[in-house]
C-alpha cells in the first residue's frame, strides 16, 4: 500500500462517515427523501427501504477500505477485496451520469461526489498492489 492509496481510502472513509450520516438525517426526516434517489421515492416505506440499503451499501464499502488499507485484523483476500473495489469503481461512474440526469438539481449535484469517489478509488486500485 502506498502513501498514495493510503491518503485516498482515509479520505474515502470520511466522506462515507458523512454520506451514512446523511442517510440517518434522511431516515430521521432531518433531510426531507423527496430531494433524494433522483427524486423518484413516493412514500416512507420506499425511503425506509432505500435508505437502509444504502446505509448497510455505505457500511460495507468501509469496512471493505478497511481491509484494503490493513485497518482491520479480520479481511477477505486481496484479490476478493479489489474485486470488490473494481465493482464500485463501475457502479461509481454509473451512478456519476444517473446523477447527470437526475430529476433534482440537488441529486445532480452529487455526480461531482460520486466522480470524485470514482477517482479516489481509480487512485487506490489503479497500481493494483497486494496488500
Amino acid at each position: 500500500m502506498n502513501y498514495i492509496s493510503n491518503h485516498a481510502i482515509k479520505i474515502f472513509l470520511g466522506f462515507l462517515g458523512a454520506i451514512i450520516l446523511f442517510h440517518f438525517c434522511i431516515i430521521t426526516k432531518i433531510i426531507p427523501y423527496d430531494i433524494t434517489w433522483g427524486g423518484r421515492l413516493t412514500n416512507d416505506t420506499e425511503m425506509y427501504v432505500f435508505e437502509t440499503i444504502s446505509i448497510l451499501v455505505n457500511v460495507f464499502l468501509s469496512w471493505v477500505l478497511l481491509m484494503k488499507g490493513n485497518f482491520v485484523k479480520y479481511k477477505f483476500s486481496a484479490q476478493v477485496v479489489n474485486i470488490i473495489l473494481w465493482i464500485f469503481f463501475a457502479i461509481f461512474i454509473l451512478n456519476t451520469v444517473g446523477n447527470i440526469f437526475a430529476k433534482t438539481n440537488f441529486e445532480k449535484l452529487f455526480a461531482f461526489l460520486t466522480g470524485f469517489f470514482s477517482i479516489l478509488l481509480w487512485m487506490i486500485l489503479r497500481k493494483n498492489k497486494v496488500s
